[in-house]
């Protein structure tokens, strides 16, 4: 992992981690539930008895809870320490020396690593690997566990083409700069971006909507917190992105079929899928 101490040293990444712990502060049942839930219908499944679920990039390790909880043996891993820390403080909380919850820190750009623990139902990368600085070699390495029949379920930056661009320069500038100058930077990112909203008439003509958008994020984001996911939408580097039809097409033609897409309809944020694994792959 020395090549993540030198891309921190250098200012090159986000480091997940640490925004990752000051999340833990604020998580708590209601949050978890609502992580169980969003698996549930993410899945269509009502729980997750019997089965194997592999957690890409864990981070806090909400939703390697949250699968744990669902009934899953659940693999964790992550290639930011801190972030495997925050994993293995969820399962010391809530599943202290539980023989079916493993973390530990590895790279999903390492496909032997990959190829050595074994193969999972459930394959589960939400908003990772548009950050490991190699988002297809990572897809490519992501779908190696997915049994037969397995789900993989993805969650990748939508190609805003010019929107991206500059938004990969706002990202790789947070992080080059100093830390007393991160967070008036932050602040004035999200200032404008809540004037953006503004102008787009939900305060001016719903402004209790506005007001529920930060006081129940977290019920309609997965368990989440908004303010750490602006923070790590802000600082998060390295940052790729693709359009639906490239994901799709890519799984495709490596015999897996799509269950379920929701696109965030060409703006800002990600696309969402839900792949299963048929094994038969399209001839090229």
């Amino acid at each position: 992992m020395k090549a993540l101490n030198q891309e921190i040293e250098s200012r090159d990444r986000f480091e997940f981690g640490k925004n990752w712990r000051r999340f833990l502060r604020v998580l708590n049942d209601e949050r978890i539930e609502e992580a169980e839930r969003s698996l549930r219908q993410i899945l269509q499944v009502g729980n997750l008895h019997g089965k194997s679920f592999l957690d890409v990039g864990s981070g806090s390790g909400l939703f390697s809870l949250a699968a744990r909880r669902l009934g899953a043996r659940v693999h964790s891993f992550d290639y930011d320490a801190q972030s495997v820390s925050c994993t293995a403080e969820l399962r010391r909380r809530y599943c202290p020396d539980d023989p079916n919850w493993t973390v530990q820190r590895a790279s999903v750009l390492d496909a032997q690593y990959l190829k050595n623990i074994g193969t999972f139902d459930v394959v589960y990368s939400w908003g990772v690997l548009h950050h490991t600085g190699d988002m297809w070699q990572a897809l490519e390495n992501v779908q190696l566990p997915v049994a037969s029949g397995g789900r993989l379920c993805l969650a990748i930056y939508n190609n805003q083409q010019h929107w991206s661009v500059v938004w990969k320069r706002i990202k790789k500038l947070y992080n080059r700069l100093p830390l007393f100058l991160k967070i008036p930077y932050a602040a004035c990112l999200i200032a404008l971006m809540q004037i953006k909203t503004a102008l787009g008439s939900m305060i001016m003509l719903h402004p209790e909507r506005y007001i529920q958008s930060w006081t129940e994020y977290h019920k309609m984001s997965r368990g989440m917190s908004r303010w750490h996911d602006m923070i790590d939408w802000i600082g998060g580097y390295p940052f790729e992105v693709a359009k639906p039809e490239e994901v799709f097409d890519f799984y495709l033609s490596k015999g897996f079929l799509l269950l379920k897409l929701k696109t965030c309809a060409g703006r800002q944020g990600c696309n969402e899928f839900v792949f299963q694994r048929t094994g038969i792959e399209k001839a090229s």
